[in-house]
């Protein structure tokens, strides 16, 4: 079975709570992204994996009202809480989202399964090299290598960040990307920092039909190019770049 995990949780440090933050009057964060990704053809069951904190039993409530499943695992070792759930629910192939990529487009969901199924090979994403924007990322791997990188991953952002080991270890697993023509990774529409959602509820403002497409978007920014410098300064791949550093300076 081909499985979808989204992690997600309260805890942000850059944005607390920026799963269950509003983008519209009547949508907020993750329920936008489900309801952007129920849309794909590729994807047979849908996992929003959190933690066992406390402070998450705010998003187990809010998903009672929608038809999704629901996996609470290890807090800090997220590599941990997507082997457990991905074993749970028994997955051959796990498609890994973010609940902070609330504009993912299922087309792209849908293109990258494609590739990585007509290439076979272990991992495949669009973020090694990224050409698509921040904020569109999918990666999808085979259950056989997330087993072999829980077993394996010894450094704190490798568990942190669920695919380091993967990615960082193109000698151990066969890698794939999937990649545009024109390069986008300058623009960025995830949900990391308050001009990051404000950036985000203004798309959604002013695109009004759904799903939004990565196309849609792009349309946007040709139109309107000034509405996309209100995060500009912010940093791509932040978070990972952060805890790589923390994790390598603390073992000098």
């Amino acid at each position: 079975m081909l499985g979808c995990i989204i992690q997600a949780r309260m805890g942000s440090t850059r944005l607390k709570g920026k799963a269950l933050q509003k983008i519209s009057q009547d949508e907020i964060v993750l329920s936008f992204l489900i309801n952007q990704i129920k849309t794909s053809k590729s994807l047979e069951n849908i996992v929003v994996a959190t933690t066992n904190l406390k402070e998450d039993d705010i998003i187990v409530d809010f998903l009672k009202s929608y038809d999704v499943e629901i996996f609470r695992g290890n807090s800090e070792n997220v590599l941990d809480r997507f082997y457990q759930c991905a074993q749970k629910f028994n997955f051959s192939y796990i498609v890994r989202l973010t609940a902070d990529n609330p504009l993912i487009d299922p087309s792209i969901i849908d293109s990258v399964v494609e590739k990585f199924f007509a290439r076979k090979c272990d991992y495949l994403s669009n973020t090694h090299p990224r050409t698509f924007p921040q904020g569109n990322d999918v990666e999808i791997f085979s259950f056989k290598t997330l087993e072999k990188t829980w077993n394996s991953a010894t450094k704190l952002y490798e568990k942190e960040h669920v695919t380091p080991y993967i990615y960082n270890n193109l000698n151990l697993f066969k890698i794939e990307n999937f990649s545009k023509n024109t390069d986008y990774s300058n623009l960025r529409y995830t949900v990391d920092h308050p001009n990051d959602l404000k950036l985000v509820q203004q798309i959604v403002d002013k695109i009004q039909h759904r799903p939004i497409l990565f196309n849609d978007i792009i349309s946007l920014l040709k139109i309107e190019p000034k509405l996309f410098s209100i995060n500009k300064d912010n940093v791509v791949d932040e978070g990972y770049k952060k805890s790589k550093l923390q994790d390598e300076n603390s073992s000098i």
